[in-house]
């Protein structure tokens, strides 16, 4: 992103930072930051952190999570952990969450993997972050056998994040609540790791798409652990991706209760699907969300 680029974006998004809140939802005293996955903007960000970072800040997001981690450099987004932190500290923005790229390591061995854990929480310990979080497995990964060797790993990396002061946590997707042969790997998952090591990020689009269970049920059989939620919608048609109010879920009847379910922290995301481009939809969702669904929160 070019100066010329930057002065135009900001003229289109930047006016989402002084949307209005609807009377009913300003009475009200919100203790959650205004979150936002930053992998909605990843090209971006690995194209000019500094500028889409300031971009994203103007919308009125206050709290990210971040994808873009090189352990072996201890680098953001192709900057040193400090510096990414300096950056973060000019906008008054914070990091509580980060994804970090654990599933290629699934098959090696364990102190391969667990030298990457501590990479993770020395890089997490610098942007002041309160979680680290296992975001993915690749297709071949997704057997029952491999479910529950991972739920082994989750449990080792949990007891060992948790030790450095930080929480660790799983995000599904879909493909997690495929059925094989009676079971799948979300209920492997749920039965099988330490739920006071290995919380739970409910991506609320997934649980929607793929899950024969609701949020709300979800959390009722879980209380307490849902620690982090994603927020993003549903296309009526192609059931892809889309920018919130666009879409076919409706959040104010399925959310569950927050305190229920343990939330500190939430996000909206988009993965793709963008109607014009990533910042335009990152600000879209963020004005609908302003004046839709943060009195919710």
């Amino acid at each position: 992103m070019d100066r010329r680029q930057f002065i135009t974006a900001m003229g289109v998004l930047g006016a989402a930072a002084a949307l209005p809140i609807p009377a009913f939802a300003s009475t009200k005293k919100h203790n959650y930051k205004f979150g936002f996955q930053l992998f909605s903007v990843n090209q971006d960000m690995n194209r000019d952190p500094i500028s889409t970072l300031k971009a994203v800040a103007a919308m009125g997001y206050e709290d990210f999570e971040i994808f873009g981690f090189n352990g072996d450099q201890g680098t953001f987004y192709g900057q040193k952990a400090a510096a990414f932190k300096t950056l973060l500290d000019d906008h008054n923005v914070t990091v509580s969450s980060g994804h970090f790229e654990f599933a290629p390591l699934l098959e090696k061995s364990d102190a391969a993997l667990m030298r990457f854990v501590d990479q993770c929480i020395e890089g997490a310990r610098t942007l002041n972050m309160k979680y680290i979080t296992w975001p993915w497995l690749a297709p071949e990964q997704r057997s029952i056998e491999n479910y529950k060797a991972l739920c082994e790993k989750l449990n080792r990396m949990g007891e060992r994040v948790n030790s450095a002061g930080l929480g660790f946590a799983y995000h599904n997707h879909g493909f997690e609540f495929e059925d094989q042969g009676g079971q799948n790997g979300y209920d492997i998952i749920l039965k099988e790791t330490d739920p006071a090591l290995v919380k739970l990020q409910m991506d609320l689009f997934w649980v929607m798409h793929s899950s024969k269970h609701s949020p709300k049920e979800l959390v009722k059989a879980q209380p307490g652990r849902y620690v982090m939620w994603h927020i993003k919608d549903m296309d009526k048609k192609t059931r892809d991706y889309t920018e919130l109010g666009n879409g076919s879920i409706d959040y104010p009847s399925i959310l569950p209760d927050p305190v229920a379910a343990g939330m500190e922290f939430y996000y909206l995301e988009q993965g793709g699907n963008f109607t014009h481009s990533a910042l335009q939809s990152a600000a879209d969702s963020a004005r609908y969300f302003k004046q839709n669904l943060q009195h919710l929160f």
